[in-house]
């Protein structure tokens, strides 16, 4: 381990041991494009550091490799999240994930999954899009209830300005590569998140679930540190 910067060269990868300290969460690994070899070298050094970790975009392969280590390690094929260990802190408040359709469900369960690895209470409220609006609006009471919304959608990705009319706290919409071609892969969405005429709507990268869990777990961070003070 390098003691100035915190971390350890496997030659693949160096390891980030600091990261913790510095952001409160462990670093997280992108699983995607990595061989199982490397996935597990990476699990066991966290684990030995840090008694927790989180794979993104993991596969099955790669799942069963770090259980053969680590039993307790738990794979969710529809988010491809591999997990491991509990939060350092338990957040008070809820989190709540929305998204449009049945299509999105890959991408709202990675943000589901990743905000609760990370200490967050977690609801989850599927198939509510604007294309029948009766049924969001069924759930208006827990909209308003929630610290922090992350809405994911499709097709044209209307229903993050629609939820963002309807609350007052922070909104993390998270554009999916789900519709036909005009949608150019989950850039309309995009594009429409980005207009969005509701204020306090925030917008992650296309399909990028994980990055939408991780900012309503630092908004939740930020909310009970404060209130320690």
């Amino acid at each position: 381990m390098d003691s100035k910067n915190q971390f350890e060269d496997l030659g693949f990868s160096k390891v980030d041991y600091a990261r913790e300290e510095r952001t409160g969460f462990p670093e997280v690994i992108f699983g995607k494009g990595k061989t199982v070899d490397q996935v597990r070298q990476i699990v066991e050094r966290l684990m030995n550091a840090h008694g927790k970790a989180l794979v993104t975009l993991a596969t099955e392969e790669m799942a069963l490799a770090v259980q053969e280590d680590f039993p307790e390690a738990v794979y969710n094929p529809t988010s491809r999240l591999i997990t491991l260990g509990e939060p350092s802190v338990r957040f008070a408040g809820k989190v709540l994930v929305l998204c449009a359709g049945t299509s999105d469900l890959p991408v709202a369960e990675e943000a589901a999954g990743t905000a609760r690895w990370m200490g967050c209470e977690v609801e989850k409220i599927y198939d509510v899009g604007v294309a029948g609006i009766d049924r969001l609006l069924a759930y208006r009471d827990k909209l308003q209830e929630a610290n922090v919304l992350i809405v994911v959608a499709g097709m044209e990705g209307a229903l993050a300005s629609v939820v963002g009319g309807m609350v007052r706290r922070p909104v993390v919409a998270v554009p999916t590569s789900v519709g036909y071609g005009a949608h150019f892969q989950g850039l309309t969405p995009l594009l429409s998140m980005l207009t969005s005429c509701a204020a306090g709507v925030t917008v992650v990268n296309i399909d990028n679930g994980f990055g939408a869990g991780y900012q309503a777990a630092i908004i939740q961070q930020l909310v009970t540190e404060a209130g320690a003070r």
